[in-house]
């Protein structure tokens, strides 16, 4: 089923530009907070703990007026002392949560109750200007009720509203917020079904306290702020969040599209320049982001290793093929004289020996040839640790009878991360390029510096030709052809030497040939 799914959305997903996505992605995190704010009903909920608050507010003034005035009330000044305790003040956080908190139904009609208290009523009598006032005002509907929960001021005046969950927790001592369905709702606009607000009431119930006891009860309630009437009240400042909200999303598409888009589409076409044969890499822009900076430089480093190594290859290609068809024509002009000369058996002889080694020189060459690329493609091994000391002296005990070599090593010479085997082929190669070239002595002499052992290796031959100088380590390059020379031995030397991070260079010299061997320390 996924794997049917997944097929399904490849076949239609559309193919979109980089510039596409990035717009899209910032469009939608800009509206992300507006739509959180109507359909998550987050600047909703705010609204509603406001008008909770301004509820608790009008019933905190209104119980503290009646208690102050209901007879035999024993009004006792706060101490001044107190005022300076930071625990004396204790705001009443919101309890309404519109996503959390029930909506209970409407507020039922008064039922029939017992006779009001005597000194409520004597409190309503004085209080009922104030209350007016206060609705009047704040739009609230406001109750007063007895210990008893009978109305004593305010609509169905005389009724009891004791069993309603509010005034209960109210007449324990505790004041009380709920949410009730508003049954008088009726919708004003289109899209008020999104608000789950538009159709409820805030009702708050507080006790009035005399002398330590619950007397009565203050009931305020009231329609929070519809979602859609405070957004048209606030519609200037949307509107300007909006306005810089789309500013602000403009200015990143261009910064993005400089910085990210351009810069990848002109590498693009660049690649497609580079591929075809042709063109130039252009500078990364000033403008374009770090990583595109650098994908441009690496890039560019990648187009110079290929057209290097394409190069190499056609130089390569070319000098095969000659390597390769001088033997060929030798051997196939010796087979065409064998197949239709007689010879006596000394030009037969002749000829076969011709053959043979011609054929010997092929099956070197291909050995050569394989070894280059066995060191072409070596890896760095890890964790070397190799004493130099033992790989050169197998090298020139190998040679000693040719050459007279000296060997001089430090007392304490660090051991190098390069493996044994590279090393003693490589000082192998240069000894016999030294008694091939004439020499009759070779010192070798080891040198350590901070992070590198320096080997040098000089002979006492008749040297490089400056002309020479610049070529020694290219493939198949040899003054010695007519003696069978392939002139890779250089080229895989300095093969295997770099796969290890080692290098190996000729020094500028005016007598004999001197080579530096320069190998990284091991890890202590």
């Amino acid at each position: 089923m996924i794997a049917r799914l997944r097929a399904f959305v490849r076949r239609h997903w559309p193919a979109l530009r980089l510039r596409t996505i990035l717009l899209s992605v910032l469009i939608f995190a800009g509206v992300l907070p507006g739509l959180s704010a109507i359909f998550l009903r987050v600047y909703e909920n705010t609204l509603v703990r406001q008008t909770e608050a301004e509820l608790v507010a009008q019933a905190v003034v209104l119980s503290a007026v009646a208690a102050s005035d209901w007879p035999g009330a024993v009004v006792v000044s706060p101490d001044p002392a107190r005022r300076d305790d930071p625990g004396y003040y204790r705001p009443e956080p919101a309890t309404i949560d519109l996503g959390s908190t029930p909506v209970l139904p409407a507020r039922p009609s008064p039922r029939s109750a017992a006779a009001p208290e005597a000194g409520a009523v004597e409190v309503a009598a004085r209080f009922g200007p104030v209350v007016e006032q206060t609705s009047r005002t704040t739009l609230a509907s406001i109750l007063l009720l007895d210990r008893n929960g009978t109305i004593v001021l305010g609509y169905g005046q005389g009724g009891g509203l004791a069993d309603l969950t509010e005034v209960r927790s109210a007449l324990a001592g505790e004041p009380r917020t709920v949410l009730r369905r508003n049954d008088a709702y009726r919708p004003r606009y289109s899209m008020e079904w999104l608000s789950r607000a538009a159709g409820v009431r805030i009702h708050h119930a507080r006790p009035v306290m005399v002398n330590g006891r619950v007397e009565g009860v203050v009931v305020a309630s009231r329609s929070p702020r519809a979602l859609f009437k405070g957004l048209y009240q606030d519609r200037i400042k949307i509107g300007l969040g909006v306005v810089g909200t789309l500013g602000v999303i403009a200015l990143l598409a261009v910064l993005v599209s400089r910085g990210i888009a351009r810069p990848i589409e002109a590498l693009s076409r660049a690649t497609r320049d580079v591929a075809n044969g042709g063109g130039v890499l252009p500078p990364a822009p000033a403008t374009a982001a770090v990583e595109i900076q650098t994908l441009y430089e690496d890039f560019g480093r990648m187009a110079q290793a290929v057209d290097r190594r394409s190069r190499y290859l056609r130089d390569f290609a070319a000098a095969v093929s000659h390597e390769f068809k001088t033997p060929l024509s030798g051997i196939q002009g010796a087979v065409e004289l064998l197949q239709d000369h007689e010879m006596d058996p000394g030009q037969r002889r002749r000829f076969l020996d011709n053959i043979a080694a011609d054929a010997r020189r092929l099956s070197a060459l291909v050995t050569r040839l394989l070894d280059l690329a066995r060191a072409d493609m070596a890896r760095p091994q890890a964790g070397l640790s190799v004493d130099v000391r033992l790989p050169i002296t197998k090298a020139v005990d190998a040679r000693s009878s040719r050459l007279a070599i000296s060997v001089m090593f430090g007392d304490e010479t660090p051991r190098v991360a390069v493996p044994a085997s590279t090393i003693e082929m490589v000082v192998s190669t240069l000894l016999e390029n030294s008694r091939q070239a004439g020499a009759t002595a070779v010192s070798i002499r080891a040198a350590a510096l901070p992070d590198r052992l320096v080997v040098t290796l000089a002979d006492d031959g008749p040297g490089v030709a400056p002309a020479d100088a610049g070529r020694v380590f290219e493939p198949f390059f040899t003054t010695r052809r007519g003696e069978g020379g392939a002139g890779l031995g250089l080229s895989i030397a300095r093969a295997l030497l770099a796969a290890n991070d080692a290098t190996l260079d000729l020094l500028p010299t005016t007598e004999g040939a001197v080579f530096e061997l320069v190998m990284p320390l091991a890890e202590q």
